[in-house]
């Protein structure tokens, strides 16, 4: 059971859409432009409360200034049920739009497994050598089962 403060200070049980709302604040306010993403347990709570619940694939951008600022979070591909078509062409596009210096991938894996594929590991290194080349770092790639896989922890980036 959840509590929440209502407007008269006092705290109530929750209801589904208050738990949903507050939610929604707490990923607006991590990825908000100009927030510094700084906790990477932070940045993977919020990706997974954006990306869990989709039934289909979704890769995401988080676009980061020199600081590690947010400048936009961003869907950048969307797939069906078991994938999603990347390229990096319009990432770079992208990024260079945005005039990033830092990267944090995401995309989720609706079968629940967090695993990435060989797939995943090679579209990672495809973006990383493509931004490398306008000097745009890749912080990290988030996979979103029912874990959150992150490849920088785990030391392929």
């Amino acid at each position: 059971m959840l509590f929440i403060r209502g407007s008269n200070n006092r705290y109530r049980v929750a209801a589904e859409d208050d738990v949903i709302f507050e939610a929604l604040q707490i990923y607006n306010r991590y990825f908000s432009r100009g927030e510094a993403l700084t906790d990477p347990d932070k940045a993977k709570d919020c990706i997974k409360l954006k990306l869990a619940p989709l039934e289909h694939e979704v890769f995401l951008g988080v676009f980061l200034d020199n600081q590690h600022k947010v400048i936009a979070c961003e869907e950048l591909f969307r797939g069906t049920i078991d994938g999603a078509s990347v390229y990096p062409r319009e990432v770079v596009k992208t990024a260079l739009q945005h005039n990033a210096a830092a990267l944090i991938f995401a995309h989720n894996h609706p079968s629940g497994i967090s695993e990435p594929s060989q797939a995943d590991r090679v579209i990672t290194e495809k973006l990383k050598s493509a931004l490398a080349l306008i000097d745009i770092r890749v912080l990290d790639h988030f996979v979103v089962g029912e874990a959150v896989y992150s490849f920088a922890e785990h030391g392929l980036l």
